[in-house]
């Protein structure tokens, strides 16, 4: 944890802590001055059976409680999936083997293509789940107000 604020007075930047699937290990980062934390089990290559970023995901939002902006990595295979993480309390989600496999297909182009394709489709999703705009997306869409 002493690695956040020294990467943080180094650099200048934010620094964001990606790995993160437990709500104590969450306050922990934002309590050593992380500017956000990343959702993610790392495709699950670290450890088998690992928590899905989804599963942790409302844990993770609820424990830093909007002090920092939580993201998402892993699972967003579609639109309907960022609406689900959205929905879950994601600020925004994390695109990483879709893009490089995209880039590799098709290069600028294919990346392209698979962003308007995810766009299209969290369009649509919004649209059937009625929601105009991002910020009517919460978690009353996979709950039903629960």
């Amino acid at each position: 944890l002493d690695a956040i604020g020294r990467l943080h007075r180094m650099s200048g930047l934010p620094v964001l802590v990606k790995g993160v699937l437990r709500a104590d290990d969450a306050r922990a980062c934002v309590a050593a001055g992380a500017a956000g934390v990343i959702v993610s089990n790392h495709g699950g290559r670290q450890l088998d059976r690992a928590v899905a970023p989804a599963d942790a995901l409302p844990a993770v939002v609820a424990a830093v409680g909007g002090e920092v902006p939580v993201l998402v990595d892993g699972g967003v295979r579609t639109g309907t999936d960022v609406l689900v993480a959205l929905a879950l309390g994601a600020r925004a989600v994390l695109l990483g083997r879709p893009v490089v496999w995209s880039l590799a297909l098709g290069g600028a182009a294919g990346v392209t293509a698979l962003l308007d394709s995810y766009r299209t489709q969290l369009s649509t999703a919004m649209a059937l789940a009625g929601c105009a705009r991002v910020t009517d997306i919460g978690p009353d869409l996979l709950h039903g107000g629960a």
